[in-house]
């Protein structure tokens, strides 16, 4: 069927609405003279807010990512994918998950001496943090500020392993860095693609690397030796899902080792972000996704349910599945990623004189 284009679409971003913030009691709202009440929508610039932490490394329990440590060095995310589960946390900063997420960006300038001083900390043993836990470590304000590029010139001087999880091309500039963590097994790059359509890209991921350039990042990532997987997520089930296998052969063909893939779960603000948006553009195949989705996660659009949330249930989800299994048969057979090596760290590589 064909896509009928909304007019009403707001170009340039992900949300087309700022939803309700449920830990705030005021809001602010355009007052007519009728009387009626509508939200303050506007297509502000990206509005940057300094954040100084006491700690920069986060652990998580939950059982399906056990003791999993990330870092973040900046909250909300430019990219405006309209999917993304880190929308919720923007509301702990008193703002929305909807467009405030994407143009209200919270940076954490400090992050590079907290990792410092976490790696000094008396009986710290070496573990793989990842970047990019919540939000992306690459998004278009480190061209600028660069956190990420520090925060990895700690973990090459500590020796001590990486993750990285990106979908910009950005990451191409710390290649230098890169390099030398892959010649001592320390790092692993994940690039997430949703959709190799480039027209379906613009309306999920308003402000991201299109997919040829992502797949480009893979290529010279393993032309350098960097171990590289492909994550083909989030899989939309009648937006994207059809695409996993040419996804997987188009990373495999360029030198990834690996793949992964979650379904999409749209829990708090999300769904309601999710639901307004599709119904905006792509008002032609609205439902028949909205249900498709419910039908992975037990009748709903949300599950938080440990260790079916991320893969779904149902013939849907297990059609999704298999599809996936299939594609890194044929495509990625007999590759795998390498072992991080933890036995490089240096303990109080501090007190040769700090970076900062």
């Amino acid at each position: 069927m064909a896509h009928q284009e909304n007019p009403e679409f707001f170009k340039g971003r992900g949300a087309q609405v700022n939803t309700d913030n449920k830990f705030l009691k005021r809001k602010y709202v355009l007052d007519h003279i009728e009387g009626l009440d509508e939200p303050l929508l506007e297509n502000t610039a990206t509005q940057l807010f300094e954040e100084s932490p006491k700690k920069i490394v986060s652990e998580s329990n939950s059982p399906d990512l056990s003791h999993m440590y990330s870092i973040n060095p900046y909250q909300g995310c430019e990219h405006g994918c309209i999917y993304c589960y880190a929308r919720n946390t923007h509301e702990y900063y008193g703002f929305s998950a909807g467009l405030d997420f994407e143009r209200k960006i919270i940076v954490k300038r400090n992050a590079p001496e907290l990792l410092e001083r976490y790696f000094n900390k008396k009986n710290y043993e070496p573990v793989a943090i990842l970047l990019s836990g919540n939000t992306d470590c690459y998004q278009p304000v480190e061209r600028r500020l660069k956190i990420t590029r520090r925060l990895l010139e700690v973990f090459l001087k500590y020796k001590n392993p990486v993750s990285i999880i990106t979908k910009n091309n950005v990451i191409i500039r710390d290649l230098d860095i890169i390099r030398e963590l892959a010649k001592l097994n320390l790092v692993h790059v994940n690039i997430s693609i949703t959709s190799l359509n480039e027209q379906l890209r613009q309306k999920l991921e308003p402000r991201t690397v299109t997919a040829s350039g992502r797949l480009a990042v893979i290529e010279k990532m393993a032309q350098n030796g960097v171990p590289v997987r492909v994550m083909a997520a989030p899989i939309i089930p009648g937006l994207n899902s059809n695409e996993i296998p040419d996804i997987i052969k188009a990373a495999a063909d360029r030198g990834a080792l690996s793949a992964g893939f979650t379904i999409v779960r749209l829990n708090g603000s999300i769904g309601e972000i999710f639901t307004d948006w599709i119904h905006k553009a792509y008002p032609d195949r609205a439902e028949k996704v909205l249900n498709m989705i419910k039908s992975c996660h037990g009748g709903n659009l949300n599950d938080s349910e440990f260790g079916r949330r991320m893969s779904g249930e149902g013939p849907v989800a297990q059609s999704i599945s298999q599809l996936y299994k299939m594609a890194c048969s044929r495509f990625l057979s007999g590759r795998q990623m390498p072992q991080h090596d933890y036995t490089l760290f240096t303990p109080k590589a501090g007190k040769q004189g700090s970076l900062f």
